[in-house]
């Protein structure tokens, strides 16, 4: 018995940079297939939610296929829904959830990389867009939005005045001040403890925070960076797990693992001192064929992009996630599917 211990506690971690790095979380995720396969549309961020009737509707972002990703995202990005019976699906589409203004505002193109959250009895669909597309590529102009609704149906309405509701600090003490790629992909968390936590990707790769008493705002920025990393990590999802609040990202240049995912973990919320494996690399969870006729489309290798959780009995369930790469070896992205599983 001694032995077997010893060998799952070393088949938990890893090692990185001389560091054990844990991979529980990593390790009990499944590929269970595709959610969103839309002929003719790019298909990114696919966020869910469950409603009360067991319905699994993801809001996703797409644009025509026909545009190259950079600056299609930018331009022509929308924000689609889908629903299913159950969370593998198949899910259909249901509606077009919101677009870019197309007016002079500061979304007057491209709602992008939504996030979708209830709170109450209303559902809140956070999100992002740009006034100018033609900007280089992740310009400063990024800024989030939120929309809300009584049903995930819709109609959604802009909060305030044009739905603006967090953009880059006007500080010069601040960490992200002028940042180059603005304040993008947000991360919705009702805490534990009160208040509402929206953090998002900024400056140089980090992620930060911004914390509000009403989930409509106003948000107020914290001057630094709540995670500490030295290489590009984004698309956080934020939730509560064993009593920590957690953040799961990319990496997207292997703090742990390039490809990969980090599952942050926090006390409070603001200080994500711990990081451990959130995903391994897209590859690891597919059987080697669909990477040897993996169509590309977007990007130099075939990782998993923009990760949402969907959270069933307090707990991460499912995984939704697009890929720059089609593995099936068509000719636009898809949404992909992961199952959490319990492995001894």
């Amino acid at each position: 018995m001694k032995y077997f211990l010893i060998v799952i506690l070393f088949l938990s971690i890893s090692v990185t940079n001389g560091q054990q790095i844990k991979t529980d979380f990593a390790k009990n995720w499944e590929y269970i297939g595709v959610a969103v396969d839309e002929p003719g549309y790019t298909i990114w961020g696919s966020s869910p939610i469950i409603d009360e009737n067991g319905k699994v509707h993801l809001f996703v972002a797409r644009w025509p296929a026909r545009l190259k990703v950079d600056p299609g995202w930018r331009s022509h990005s929308e924000i689609a829904h889908y629903v299913a019976d159950n969370p593998e699906g198949p899910f259909t589409f249901h509606d077009i959830a919101l677009t870019g203004t197309g007016k002079d505002t500061w979304d007057k193109f491209g709602a992008h990389n939504p996030a979708i959250h209830k709170i109450g009895d209303k559902y809140y669909l956070f999100y992002i867009g740009n006034n100018n597309p033609e900007r280089p590529a992740h310009p400063s102009n990024q800024c989030i939005g939120l929309a809300v609704s009584e049903n995930l149906n819709g109609p959604w309405k802009r909060v305030g005045e044009n739905g603006l509701i967090l953009s880059p600090p006007q500080n010069p003490d601040y960490w992200n001040y002028k940042p180059t790629n603005g304040v993008n992909n947000p991360a919705f968390l009702q805490h534990p403890n009160g208040g509402y936590f929206l953090y998002f990707k900024s400056q140089s790769g980090k992620m930060g925070v911004a914390i509000s008493e009403n989930p409509e705002g106003p948000y107020v920025q914290l001057p630094f960076p709540v995670t500490r990393n030295n290489q590009t990590v984004e698309d956080g999802y934020a939730f509560v797990m064993d009593g920590k609040i957690c953040l799961l990202t990319t990496d997207n240049h292997g703090l742990i693992e390039k490809g990969g995912g980090i599952l942050w973990r926090s006390d409070d919320g603001i200080h994500f001192d711990e990081k451990e494996q959130g995903y391994f690399p897209f590859t690891k969870y597919i059987p080697e064929k669909h990477t040897q006729i993996a169509t590309q489309i977007y990007g130099s290798m075939i990782k998993l992009e923009r990760p949402q959780v969907l959270i069933l009995d307090s707990k991460p369930a499912y995984l939704y996630a697009p890929s720059g790469f089609n593995i099936y070896g068509d000719e636009s992205t898809v949404s992909y599917i992961l199952k959490r599983v319990h492995r001894q």
